[in-house]
Formats: C-alpha cells, structure tokens, sequence
C-alpha cells in the first residue's frame, strides 16, 4: 500500500503524520472526525460532489461569503472534487481508496457500492484499509432510514430529557449525537489502526447515531436498563444529585453543583449557614435529594444576598465547583482567563481563518492547524495528477 500522498499534505510532525485519511463524508459527524484526524496530523483528501459539502450553504452565519458551519469542521484538509456518476471520477475515486489507511463515509448504508467503494471493493484491492462508516440507525434493519441529528435526539429519548417539566420537549443546542458519533470514529479509527500496526489487517468500524445517543445518555440509560426507570425532563435539575442546578443571587442564576458531601458543608460555610451541613435532613446527598424542596429556599436566600459573578469567586476559592451562565462569547473569555488560548488560527496570510484549538494537547507532538478550510475542489488538480501516477513512478521520484 502507498502513503506517498502525505508528503504533499500539509507539513507537521503529529502523532497520526504519515496517515492518508480519504474522507468521503459530509455536513458534521463525518467531517468532524476528520478535522480532528488532519489536527493530528493525518492528510486527509476530503471527496466532494461538484456541488460541495452540503454545509457550504448552511448560512447565515458567514466569514466573508463561507459558511461558519463549514469552516468549523473541515480545517486541516485538502479538496477535491469528484462526480462519482462519472467512471473517470469513479476510477480517480476508487484509486484513492486504494492508496489510504482510513476510508470514512457517511452515505446511506450500501450507497458506495455501485460506484466499487463499499468495504468489500475497497479491501480486496487494499487489505489494510480501516474503513469508517457512520450512518443514522446502523446497516441493518435501520439501513433504510436516513440520519440526521434531530432525528436522533427525538428517537433516542433526548428531547423527552430536556425542557421544563411542564413544558413541551427540547432538542440540546447542538447536534450533540453527531459530535458524539464522529468522536466514536475517531476512536474506533484509532484502535483499529492500532491493530493494524499490530496485524497487517485492516477492518469495516462502523458507528450509528442511535447507539452513540444510547451510551451517550449515561446515566439515564442506565436508569432504564438497569433500574426499570424511565426519566423523564425535570428542567435544569439533576435526578440525583442536590444542589445541582442553577440557583437565582441577587442578580444573575448561578450554577451550582455540589457534588458529595464535602462540597456542600463547603458550600454552607461560604453561604454563612455552616450548620445546614449537619442538618439531617441534607447530611448526605441522597437526604438533600429527597429534600430539595425544603433545602433549595434556605440556599437561595442566603445566595440573593450577593450576585452571580461575587458568589462564583467566593465559591470557586472555598472548592465549591460553580458558575455563572453565560452566552458563548463569555466561554471563550473565560477559557482566555485560565490560559487555555480557546482560538487558534488555521493557515496563514490571508487564507487564515480563526477556530477553535483542538481539545487535546500533546507534550511530544502537538497539534498543528496548518491548511485552512479548503475551497471547493481547491487541490482538485493537484490530486488528481497525483492518482494518475503510478505507484511506481512516485518512488522513482522519492529516489530521485
């Protein structure tokens, strides 16, 4: 198998450099898996119809004219576009497959195959591909149904989670399960990798939503598969743990969450009412869970005596995990604060575009965010001289 593609991605020393990763996904699961790869390291030759990723017109927002949704997950990348309904495309298409570590698409399952890119095609003429398919219901009886993040959070049980008790069901503010889904890629990518490095042999990883949505709502799916207990939305309340939820100071909600027991005698101290702690009726947290209707009105009028953003730094200081709400341009003042540099710049000159830093650092091969956002089809020529190249004459050229 050839990795020659990599030495004409972009330059940087991550863990996954060397890997050529063709990415045949599109909008947010499957995209987002990639980028984070590209962050890592990885070349990643992002396939896209002649109409582009269906998230170049998901505006407004925009940065110039580009969609902020597309810039968001697709840094790191490089683009080529290809008609798969045309057999030169197809080829180009199928001879990537043929020279890449990873694969990963997102059509409806079965859809690659009458172009010879579903997994059988792919690893007859490259064994060791891991290839990564992401679909809404998973291959089987749900092949059928087509995925899309809300449905999802419907389907699974989410919206019956979120949202007043009295009030009608809420999707989150994301697309939770796609983030989650394309999360799991790179995980299942990674290991499978890893057994490659180990084995020689490639393997089909393939993610649903559904299931990324069932292990990702933790312990509410635990309350049903383990307890018989179906939870259902209580607002911003936790089911289990008291305090645990926004409280209202002298101005502004304040979340609070004292976890265990030493947080909330913590939290007495600070508030001025260290006595509460040993109250029986609140001493542990299944006492405070039973009896938040009683302890709630103690903790908030001791909490209207100060505001949000007072009480969080009293509170912070003392142990007591807590913080204000705000919207996300006070996230990312507050990651500046701790130091935790939020916005990085991915490209340069002109072509830089300002994201978000990846989530993960390394202290021996940090993540590099060197090729912005590519423009439809921006490395279409260059790809496509380079998989019209023989094998053999690439490593002609590399001893040259």
């Amino acid at each position: 198998m050839t990795r020659d593609a990599a030495e004409h991605g972009p330059a940087g020393g991550g863990p996954l450099s060397g890997v050529l990763v063709a990415d045949f996904s599109r909008i947010l699961a499957g995209p987002y898996a990639t980028m984070l790869l590209a962050d890592l390291g990885a070349d990643v030759i992002k396939v896209e119809s002649p109409n582009g990723d269906d998230t170049r017109g998901w505006m407004p927002p925009t940065r110039g004219e580009v969609s902020t949704y597309y810039l968001g997950v697709n840094r790191g990348k490089r683009s080529i576009a290809l008609d798969l309904r045309d057999e030169g495309d197809a080829a180009a298409a199928r001879e990537l497959a043929r020279r890449a570590d990873v694969l990963i698409e997102n059509f409806r399952p079965g859809g690659l195959a009458k172009y010879g890119l579903d997994y059988d095609a792919v690893k007859a003429a490259n064994p060791g591909i891991v290839y990564a398919s992401i679909s809404g219901f998973g291959s089987g009886k749900g092949a059928r149904v087509p995925g899309y993040d809300l449905m999802v959070q419907a389907i699974s049980g989410l919206m019956s989670l979120t949202g007043d008790p009295d009030g009608p069901p809420y999707r989150a503010g994301i697309s939770v399960f796609d983030v989650m889904a394309g999360n799991h890629a790179v995980i299942g990518i990674l290991a499978a990798l890893r057994h490659r490095d180990a084995t020689g042999r490639g393997q089909h990883v393939e993610i649903n939503l559904l299931s990324s949505a069932l292990t990702g709502l933790v312990n509410h799916s635990s309350a049903y598969v383990a307890g018989g207990v179906i939870p259902y939305r209580m607002g911003n309340a936790h089911p289990s743990v008291f305090p645990y939820e926004p409280l209202p100071t002298a101005d502004d909600d304040l979340i609070v969450t004292a976890a265990n027991d030493g947080q909330f005698r913590k939290l007495c101290e600070v508030l001025g009412i260290p006595e509460i702690a040993d109250d029986p009726r609140f001493a542990r947290n299944a006492d405070r869970t039973a009896n938040r209707d009683v302890l709630r009105p103690i903790l908030v009028e001791r909490l209207r005596t100060r505001g949000a953003v007072e009480w969080f730094e009293l509170l912070v200081e003392a142990g007591v995990p807590s913080g204000p709400i705000q919207t996300i341009d006070g996230g990312f003042a507050m990651a500046e604060r701790f130091g935790l540099d939020p916005i990085v710049e991915a490209g340069e000159g002109e072509r830089a575009v300002p994201t978000t830093r990846h989530p993960i650092r390394f202290s021996e091969t940090p993540v590099s965010y060197t090729l912005p956002p590519p423009e439809l089809d921006e490395h279409g020529a260059e790809l496509r001289t380079w998989l019209a190249t023989s094998d053999e004459a690439d490593e002609e050229g590399e001893r040259a």
